[in-house]
């Protein structure tokens, strides 16, 4: 997997792939096979979007707070073998987390290549990474399902240059190229500072992290889902770090999944998990235009 750096990236990303006879992400059932290629005016080979379903959650794992139960890696497990999402973001999971919870996201894709991706959280006293209570890194996850063969996967992660000096635990962002057809990030955005410090991280990832991996490395329709801390209708309204002509469906609550103008979400709904963790699953199906040419990973 390639990791790339950009002047405000401040740590690096630790990526997984679980390799296998894979095809391109698509709704189930999967598509036919791609007819020749034909002229653009031909209406009856228009390119057809892609539909994808993501799933957001956060399952308050690290041990150290007070919503941890326990539980939550055997729901997040029911969820994910109920749902056979596409995408999934995890906020506030262990490095070893995520590599559980890739087997049962191979297990409900199989013959497919599935990429994880972590990246964890920043310890300001100590310089090193946030840990949970047993001694793992704690942090954000990414999985997803991508073409193969191909080129590695372009993984790009950093910490947000504002933080809230106050709170020990320096946030994190973490995005996956899938197949040069869409970019999928995540984050958890600070939850003390009376929420200003989310509204400024906010701000700068959707205004200048992703727009510059974007001009840097070619353009995709791009979706986000994490818990922001952030709320629609409240001071600091989340609403003001989205940008003109995004998409965003939240869980009503913290949760916010977010879209570049090119991905239609639809089909919204929240996922109960059973008093596991303080947070519902948040489910959407994104649809993403067919119509704009896909660029292939370099």
């Amino acid at each position: 997997m390639a990791a790339r750096s950009y002047r405000f990236l401040r740590r690096t990303v630790v990526v997984g792939c679980l390799v296998a006879a894979a095809a391109l992400p698509a709704a189930r059932p999967a598509a036919p096979p791609a007819a020749p290629p034909a002229a653009p005016s031909d209406p009856a080979v228009a390119p057809q979007p892609t539909v994808l379903r993501m799933l957001q959650m956060n399952l308050c794992n690290s041990g150290r707070a007070g919503c941890y139960t326990g539980r939550a890696m055997a729901r997040a497990a029911e969820v994910i073998t109920a749902q056979a999402p596409d995408v999934v973001t995890l906020n506030e999971i262990c490095a070893g987390n995520l590599t559980a919870l890739r087997r049962v996201f191979q297990a409900v894709h199989p013959g497919r290549t599935v990429v994880g991706a972590f990246q964890a959280a920043g310890d300001r006293p100590s310089g090193d990474d946030t840990r949970c209570s047993n001694g793992q890194r704690f942090g954000i996850g990414l999985l997803t399902h991508v073409q193969t063969p191909s080129p590695p996967a372009r993984v790009y992660a950093g910490t947000h240059p504002t933080q809230d000096l106050a709170d020990p635990e320096e946030r994190a962002w973490l995005c996956v190229d899938v197949d040069g057809a869409l970019l999928a990030c995540t984050t958890h955005l600070s939850a003390t500072g009376g929420y200003r410090v989310a509204l400024a991280q906010c701000d700068h990832l959707l205004g200048t992290i992703l727009p510059t991996i974007s001009r840097d490395a070619g353009y995709e329709p791009t979706v986000l889902g994490g818990d922001l801390n952030l709320l629609a209708g409240h001071d600091p309204d989340v609403r003001s770090c989205t940008p003109r002509g995004h998409q965003r469906v939240d869980d009503g609550g913290l949760q916010h999944i977010m879209a570049t103008p090119d991905i239609k979400l639809c089909c919204r709904r929240t996922v109960p998990m059973n008093g596991a963790t303080d947070h519902p699953g948040l489910l959407v199906t994104l649809t993403i235009d067919g119509s704009r040419p896909g660029r292939r990973p370099a």
